[in-house]
């Protein structure tokens, strides 16, 4: 019986091996494979994660580059309007400005510098960036051309260029009328040049010796005619400082002819010169500047009349 009874023991306890063994084998596979689809959801989840971060840098990428591009447009839209604005445009009311360039119902002064630049146009420079007025400069395509950077300065700083003629030579650029248009055409492409501005065109012109009277007053007018149909203005001056009318002048002599010549115009164009001879005129430009302050007048220069 006791033989029979551990026989039976021993069966048992083997069947409850087996069952633990087969229940072993059962569920082990099933952890395994639960912790495989564990992995493998979290690598998913990972992947989707990093997916999404990585489709977030890059929108946020494209969106920067999107911006930086805008940004870019605007600064170079900003830059062309700026551009823009220095090249002179003649319209109809741009000659109408020039037309009556001599009235105004205020007070306004044009300070005009005819024959350079040379070395004494830094200095007058100087002084109306320090006033903050800006001017005209008639300048000569000769002098351009030997001083292109001064040329640059002087557009760069807002100042309006307009054209005085290429050589200042009268018994070339009056030698017939076409040969006004020649020199004004000469004057032009070597300021073109000089600022890299290839559209530009002051459409203004003054004719060297002014255009009223004297020995060529006939080329004179028949060249207005030809400058006319080209969309170029010319003017002269109702004021100056007679830096021209002798070889030595002085400040005193400058603020006198100033004062007398100005008298109580409304709208002054005041001839004044920029030549290497023209020290004189940088010397007294301080008091000439705040002598027509202390009588009212609102400094303009052409950008405001040819428009």
């Amino acid at each position: 019986m006791e033989k029979f009874l551990k026989k039976t023991y021993v069966a048992q306890k083997s069947e409850e091996e087996q069952v633990d063994i087969k229940i072993v084998l059962i569920i082990v596979p099933i952890v395994i494979l639960i912790v495989a689809i564990i992995f493998i959801i979290i690598n998913i989840v990972r992947i989707e994660n990093e997916k999404k971060e990585q489709e977030i840098y890059a929108k946020q990428i494209a969106e920067q580059r999107i911006k930086e591009e805008q940004i870019k447009i605007e600064k170079e839209k900003e830059e062309e309007r700026k551009r823009q604005e220095k090249i002179p445009k003649l319209t109809e009311q741009g000659r109408q400005n020039i037309e009556s360039i001599y009235s105004s119902d205020t007070k306004r002064v044009f300070l005009t510098f005819d024959d350079g630049p040379s070395t004494v146009t830094p200095t007058i420079l100087d002084i109306l960036k320090e006033q903050n007025i800006l001017a005209t400069f008639f300048v000569l395509g000769s002098r351009v051309e030997q001083m292109p950077d001064m040329v640059k300065r002087i557009y760069e700083e807002g100042h309006y260029i307009a054209n005085h003629g290429y050589s200042h030579v009268y018994s070339s650029i009056y030698s017939t009328p076409e040969m006004v248009l020649n020199e004004y055409n000469q004057c032009n492409d070597a300021v073109k040049n000089a600022i890299g501005v290839p559209e530009y065109n002051s459409h203004l012109f003054r004719y060297p010796g002014g255009y009223a009277g004297g020995p060529y007053a006939t080329i004179k007018a028949q060249a207005k005619d030809i400058l006319s149909q080209n969309d170029i203005l010319y003017v002269d001056w109702n004021a100056l400082t007679g830096d021209a009318e002798t070889t030595k002048p002085t400040i005193e002599f400058e603020m006198q002819r100033l004062q007398e010549t100005v008298g109580n115009k409304n709208s002054a164009v005041i001839l004044m010169h920029d030549a290497q001879a023209k020290k004189v005129t940088a010397e007294a430009l301080p008091q000439i500047i705040s002598y027509l302050k202390e009588q009212g007048y609102e400094f303009k220069n052409f950008y405001s009349i040819i428009k």
